[in-house]
């Protein structure tokens, strides 16, 4: 009186198509943000450009230099907004292959709160602290 054995399929760990939306949301609105504010900082380095009257004959001030300074500090945040404009593209496009919410290190679900927070995270707490020893 052998029973066959039942063959248990893989469990599908992800989140749901509304949880999914919800995520898909936040995101959106995120990206929206960060994208005027990448478009904001980079009209003030423009301008910060444009206005610098700098004839060659004239000597560098002290004030040259503060505007050096807010150019190279505004460059940067810039470039911060960039990656994270970045990161959070590649997190719409875990959301439409529904890998979203996935940590990469255990491949368990990264906790809810978390995401609202941080939508772009890859990595659950766990494994976050994992790293950090």
């Amino acid at each position: 009186m052998d029973t066959p054995a039942v063959e248990k399929a893989p469990s599908v760990v992800r989140y749901s198509d509304s949880d999914l939306a919800e995520f898909k949301e936040i995101i959106l609105k995120k990206l929206d943000a960060a994208k005027k504010e990448l478009a904001y900082l980079q009209g003030l380095i423009t301008r910060r450009d444009e206005g610098g009257d700098m004839d060659e004959g004239r000597y560098m001030t002290m004030e040259d230099g503060s505007v050096s300074m807010e150019r190279e500090q505004l460059s940067q945040l810039a470039s911060r907004q960039i990656t994270f404009i970045d990161h959070l593209e590649k997190a719409l496009m875990r959301v439409e292959n529904k890998t979203y919410g996935i940590c990469r290190v255990t491949g368990h679900l990264i906790d809810k709160a978390r995401l609202r927070a941080v939508p772009h995270a890859t990595l659950s707490i766990e494994a976050k602290s994992m790293m950090n020893r």
